[in-house]
Parts: C-alpha cells; sequence; structure tokens
C-alpha cells in the first residue's frame, strides 16, 4: 500500500509518524511518500525518512496524488480538498462536528474514507490516539498561564505559586478527564491554588486520590462554576465530548463575576470551544481580550513542542497504520473495533452520527456495509 505524509499546512508542527515506524512499514512491502522538509521543524530530517526506506516527494500535490493512505496529524485544509483522490483514505484529527460543510461534501463526493484519530476508542472507552494529545495539552497550558500572566504580554504579573507572604494564583479547571487531570498535576507542582470542577463525581474522586486532596473539587454547577470564576486569576477550559462539538458551559454574563485581567485558556477550541466567548487563534497572534478578560484559543496546543507531539502521536497511531496498510481498510475494519468507531465517512458513506446532526447527510451503520 501507497502511504503518503504531508506538510501540515494548517502549520501544525507534529508528524503522525517517525522515520522509525516508516522504516517497519517499509520493510513489511508497504512505500511511504513524506513531502519533503516535513519533519524539519521537529529535526525529523529528510535524511532520517530516506534511510528508512521513504520516498521524498517534493510537491504536497504529488504526495496527496501517489497515496492511498494519507496520514496526517492535522485536520484535511480547504486547499486540499482538490488534491483528494477518489476512493483515499484520510487519517487525522479531523473534528469534523465543527468541519467545513464544503470539505464535507466534497470527502463523500469523492467516496473517501475518514478516520478521525480523536474517535478511535478501545473496548474499555480510552480514547488510545487522542489520551496522550490530551495528556500534553493539561500539561501545556500551565506553561501557557505561566507566560501569559507575564507583564509582557498584557497579564497581571503574577507569579503562579507565589512566595512566602504572597499567595498563589488560584487556578480554576473546567472538567476532570485527561487534559484537566494533567493540567491540575502541572498546576499542583508550580505551585498554585487548584480547584477542579466537573458533572462525574468519578472523576473528582479521582482527582482527590491522585492529588491527596492538595486540588479543592467541586460539581460543576451554574452556581459553583460563577463562584469558582470569581476566584480565577486562571481558569483552563477541558471539557470533550466524544466527536461532538464542545458546550458552552461559560456564557459572555459569567465573564463579569472574574477579575479583570484573569487569563482564559480554551483547550476544548478544536471542537468549538467551551467559553462562549472563544474564537480560533494563531501562534502569530495567539490572545486575544473580551470584557478585561485575556483568552488564549490556539487550536491543537501539542504542535507548540512538536517533536514530543509526533513521538506521543507516532507510539499510539503506528499499529493502526501498519494493520490498514497489511490488511487494507475493509478488513483492518472488520478486525479492528477501535478502528472501527474512528470512522466519519466511509468510502463516500456517512458513518458517525454527527455528520447527519451537523451537516443532514443520511448515515449508515458500519456493521451493514462490512
Amino acid at each position: 500500500m501507497n502511504l503518503g505524509i504531508p506538510v501540515e499546512m494548517s502549520g501544525d508542527n507534529r508528524l503522525a509518524l517517525t522515520p522509525q515506524s516508516v522504516e517497519l512499514l517499509v520493510e513489511t512491502g508497504h512505500s511511504v511518500f513524506v513531502e519533503k522538509d516535513a519533519g524539519k521543524r521537529t529535526h525529523f530530517f529528510d535524511e532520517r525518512f530516506e534511510a528508512a526506506g521513504a520516498k521524498i516527494l517534493y510537491s504536497h500535490e504529488e504526495v496527496f496524488g501517489r497515496s492511498d493512505v494519507i496520514v496526517k496529524s492535522d485536520q484535511l485544509n480547504i486547499q486540499e480538498l482538490e488534491m483528494i483522490r477518489e476512493e483515499q483514505i484520510l487519517m487525522g484529527f479531523h473534528h469534523l462536528a465543527v468541519g467545513n460543510p464544503k470539505i464535507v461534501n466534497r470527502l463523500v463526493e469523492q467516496k473517501t474514507t475518514v478516520i478521525g484519530y480523536e474517535l478511535i476508542e478501545d473496548e474499555d472507552g480510552v480514547l488510545p490516539i487522542l489520551y496522550p494529545t490530551s495528556e500534553i495539552a493539561g500539561q501545556m497550558s500551565v506553561q501557557v498561564a505561566a507566560e501569559y500572566m507575564k507583564i509582557a504580554h498584557g497579564g497581571k504579573g503574577i507569579l503562579l505559586g507565589g512566595i512566602p507572604g504572597i499567595p498563589p494564583a488560584v487556578m480554576v479547571v473546567l472538567g476532570a478527564g485527561t487534559v484537566g487531570r494533567n493540567a491540575c498535576m502541572a498546576a499542583l507542582g508550580a505551585g498554585a491554588q487548584v480547584i477542579v470542577l466537573d458533572k462525574d463525581i468519578r472523576k473528582l474522586r479521582e482527582i482527590e486520590r491522585l492529588f491527596k486532596k492538595d486540588a479543592i473539587t467541586a460539581i460543576a454547577t451554574r452556581k459553583s462554576i460563577e463562584e469558582a470564576l470569581a476566584l480565577a486569576d486562571v481558569v483552563i477550559g477541558a471539557i470533550l465530548i466524544r466527536g461532538e462539538k464542545s458546550p458552552h458551559i461559560v456564557n459572555k454574563a459569567m465573564l463579569k463575576k472574574m477579575k479583570k485581567g484573569a487569563l482564559i485558556i480554551d483547550m476544548s477550541i478544536d471542537q468549538g470551544g467551551c467559553f462562549e466567548t472563544s474564537r480560533p487563534t494563531t501562534p502569530k497572534s495567539p490572545v486575544y481580550t473580551v470584557d478585561g478578560i485575556m483568552h488564549f484559543c490556539i487550536p491543537n496546543i501539542p504542535s507548540c513542542v512538536g517533536r514530543t507531539g509526533t513521538l506521543a502521536l507516532n507510539n499510539v497511531l503506528y499499529p493502526y497504520v501498519q494493520q490498514l496498510a497489511d490488511m487494507g481498510i475493509e478488513e483492518a475494519l472488520k478486525a479492528n473495533p477501535a478502528l472501527r468507531r474512528g470512522l466519519y465517512i466511509y468510502r463516500g458513506i456517512p458513518i458517525h452520527p454527527v455528520i447527519e446532526e451537523m451537516f443532514g447527510l443520511k448515515v449508515k451503520d458500519i456493521d451493514s456495509l462490512l
């Protein structure tokens, strides 16, 4: 099978596969095409891919044109629409719950198969591809908080951990999943006072068990969220509903409960954001202010540590890619229920309910098609 690794047009610094995994794919009889300089920013240079047996191609169009499977780290860019081959397989963090209708319609027209890393789920309910990405995102959120509370970025000039005689910053984490748990760990390690809110009491128990009651926990209600917002120097939004658009659990009116100069970091922005006032930002313009509250809303924050992000993604993704390449898409889907759950579209047929909900395209049950 021919597999392609393109440069990410979004500017995402990660690659989906490392030279080591490429070598394993080539050894089992597959061809891997890597776009020139795809890994340059993360020090996975072309020479290493060539030594692993990959072929270096010099244009984005050629990678798409010669590959049966496109293995991306990020979602499809609208500029790539005309490059898609009929019945091509596209793997990536597609986030189609907040996707562009033009992209979705084109994917259906071209009879593509679209596998979203964020949907792949094993039999224990774990999202194995999303999990390490969320671990990185949670820890990164605290590094972002420390940086953007500096006066140079427009912050109030607060040290996360405080010093003797000066209390630490108050960090509120909305959501006690993987992102929230890792944010809590990093924030406590930095010496911040941490409040974690979630609707799931089991997740809050896990927070208390892991961190020995160093973090304050509370059931998330409108009132408890408002009370926490009033105390916060930093609020981290870490809400995930598998495959769906994130709900706005903090509306614009609730910002008035916050202290002027506080910082919001919306780690749910890939799925639409969990603050009503959130909108995607870029590394060149990462923050904006609404009603005196600074917002940081860069999607795919693990891209900021692209080498770690690449290694983390590769470690969990490679077995799925190898199985798909060895068996072909139909047999791989039959053999692997986790991969089957990752489907948005199968050979142009919408599969995931969000496609019907958001775009009005009738979905079918994958089991009836295999």
